[in-house]
């Protein structure tokens, strides 16, 4: 689950390939900054250090306790969360018979898709906001807490079960302070409203009903659309039905307000243009909903950085997670270090300003003519694949004039996460079927 400095991805319906029966898309949206990047960065820390214990906790063996489609792919557009104060993507769906319609954060480290809810049953205070009524749905059913989907696949469920039927609980908590959710599981029908009036629907989606949360992100979202590597996730549930891949494009997190990028299930359509794709294996670990890649080098103006091959290895407590929760990229102590004083010693003509909890920020409307320009950064995967981001994803605006080199520092050993920012204006594609993940520059349109 991801909820902290993020971009917002409003999934918006792409009809075109709906229509040709092979695939659908939903709208991600971005959204202009109300919380200010100071904010996220002290978001993405919790996000960082609760996916860090997570991690943790499943390597150590422990648990996380607490279709019926008719096409084949579908798509929803996708919006940034920066309009309404968060770092986060949105998307919309629709819940429930009758279906009612919910902006969800789409997070790929979630493997529970959950909903604001007026109280399943247990005499809980209605939420503000939009809210799911599961007894309004006809097709509302409870998964019992006696159930192994319950005791083996809901993150954080409760232990405590005294009477088998009773409705299976969880408590999806988050460390240092961050976002949380509480409710009941179950399962119920979610709906894709296409153009047109066409629609497609998937039946028995594993659904929380959370009648109580906290967190910035849930002030702007009715709840998250789980996109982690799970059996009861939205995606893999969605992917499995539709061609074994799911993908998300991200427009820029500073984009106007209406500019949508989008989350799609199944094939994509064909091509645009001749851009090359890059792809690499995707390192996936059934106990966790991440999605691991192999990093092999950073470079900075074209040089490979010195960065100690153990900072990139999972089986010394490093390695590298794509994650669309997080906002800003978070480096392990030694590749932080490295190219933070790569890009500096590049910068260093342009003045600097103080901006906390940046280390290195610049007066860009001070810069003099011939400054230097920003470097080219590039991150290496396995495979030959390589990421090249535009320099905005990097050296972000953090307000007017102001740049900063947005990048966060972690621990060592310890995990690195290539955030939303740096992901933003590709395409992601999420080979499950076949363990790969590609990905390519695109404007993010339909």
């Amino acid at each position: 689950m991801a909820f902290r400095g993020n971009l917002l991805v409003l999934l918006a319906l792409a009809a075109a390939a709906v229509a040709s029966g092979k695939s659908a898309r939903l709208e991600l949206v971005p959204a202009a900054p109300g919380a200010s990047m100071a904010e996220r960065a002290m978001d993405d820390r919790h996000r960082h250090a609760y996916i860090t214990q997570k991690i943790a906790s499943c390597r150590g063996g422990g648990r996380r306790v607490a279709a019926e489609v008719g096409a084949s792919a579908v798509s929803l557009p996708v919006s940034s969360g920066a309009y309404a104060g968060t770092g986060q993507y949105f998307v919309k769906l629709l819940v429930g018979t009758p279906a009612q319609e919910f902006a969800l954060v789409a997070d790929t480290g979630s493997d529970l898709t959950w909903v604001k809810c007026q109280d399943a049953g247990a005499g809980g205070a209605t939420p503000p906001g939009r809210v799911f009524r599961p007894a309004d749905s006809k097709s509302w059913a409870p998964i019992p807490c006696s159930s192994d989907t319950c005791k083996l696949d809901v993150p954080f469920s409760l232990a405590n079960c005294t009477a088998p039927p009773s409705p299976c609980a969880y408590d999806y908590r988050y460390k240092e302070g961050s976002a949380g959710a509480r409710g009941v599981v179950g399962t119920d029908s979610a709906t894709i409203a296409l153009p047109g009036g066409k629609i497609v629907q998937m039946q028995d989606v594993v659904l929380g009903c959370s009648d109580a949360h906290d967190g910035q992100s849930f002030q702007a979202a009715d709840g998250v659309i789980s996109l982690g590597n799970s059996k009861i996730s939205f995606a893999s549930r969605a992917a499995a039905r539709y061609g074994g891949s799911f993908s998300y494009c991200l427009v820029d997190h500073l984009a106007p307000r209406d500019a949508t990028g989008y989350l799609a299930f199944g094939p994509g359509p064909a091509p645009k243009d001749s851009t090359p794709t890059a792809r690499t294996p995707l390192l996936l670990d059934p106990k966790m909903p991440f999605y691991g890649v192999k990093v092999e080098a950073i470079l900075v103006a074209g040089k490979a950085l010195d960065i100690p091959a153990e900072v990139w290895d999972a089986t010394k407590n490093g390695g590298t997670i794509l994650d669309s929760g997080t906002t800003l990229t978070v480096l392990a102590t030694p590749a932080y270090k490295a190219v933070v004083a790569a890009l500096s010693a590049h910068l260093a003509g342009v003045p600097t300003v103080t901006f906390p909890p940046f280390e290195h920020c610049y007066n860009w409307t001070a810069r003099r003519p011939g400054a230097p320009e920003i470097p080219k950064l590039a991150v290496q995967f396995a495979g030959s694949a390589r990421l090249e981001p535009p320099a905005k994803s990097y050296v972000i605006d953090v307000k007017p004039g102001v740049k900063c080199i947005g990048v966060q520092e972690g621990e060592s050993p310890g995990l690195s996460v290539i955030g939303n920012i740096l992901q933003q204006e590709h395409l992601w594609e999420f080979d499950l079927k076949n363990r790969l993940v590609r990905f390519k520059p695109s404007t993010c349109t339909r």
